[in-house]
């Protein structure tokens, strides 16, 4: 993402201790609060607030990514990837998210592509489902990942507007 001229910052949405207690890892009201408080603390800083914001979640990280998409108001967030996600457990949060959404999933993630599709049908946005061949859950499969970083790309160079260079460094 950096190399195409996106700023990117990467963490985790539980501590280590919280983390220990593996029901945490799907309370998703706890996630997308925490990503709506990021969020936030991202658009207070000076160097940051001309930045457009576009989610890129994986797993239960990918449905926090929804419920903060859809809580922070409609211009807030401006596009939303999610790479082998459970959009289903975003629940009735999923018709109030107003930003591009991009699903990608694994063909051969079977139960999870189908609860993509429907969620697809819940989504009142502009969004898509892509399927990459041959993949399943995780993406270990050679090149899989690679497609995902590249119909990422796509995604966010198309819904996202850069306020900077490739080389900007704050």
């Amino acid at each position: 993402m950096q190399n195409n001229g996106f700023a990117t910052l990467l963490f985790d949405l539980l501590t280590p201790e919280e983390d220990s207690a593996y029901e945490n890892r799907f309370d998703i009201d706890l996630l997308g609060n925490r990503l709506v408080a990021v969020t936030r603390w991202i658009k207070n800083q000076s160097e940051y607030k001309q930045f457009d914001i576009g989610y890129f979640g994986t797993s239960t990280g990918a449905e926090s990514a929804l419920k903060a998409a859809a809580g922070p108001g409609p211009d807030a967030i401006k596009a939303l990837v999610s790479r082998g996600g459970r959009p289903d457990l975003a629940g009735h949060d999923l018709d109030k998210v107003m930003c591009p959404v991009l699903l990608i999933v694994g063909e051969n993630d079977q139960s999870v592509l189908k609860l993509n599709k429907e969620a697809l049908d819940k989504l009142d946005c502009v969004k898509q489902l892509v399927v990459i061949p041959g993949a399943t859950h995780l993406f270990e499969e050679p090149g899989t990942l690679e497609q995902v970083t590249m119909h990422a790309i796509d995604w966010f160079d198309k819904h996202l507007h850069r306020t900077i260079e490739k080389d900007f460094m704050p």
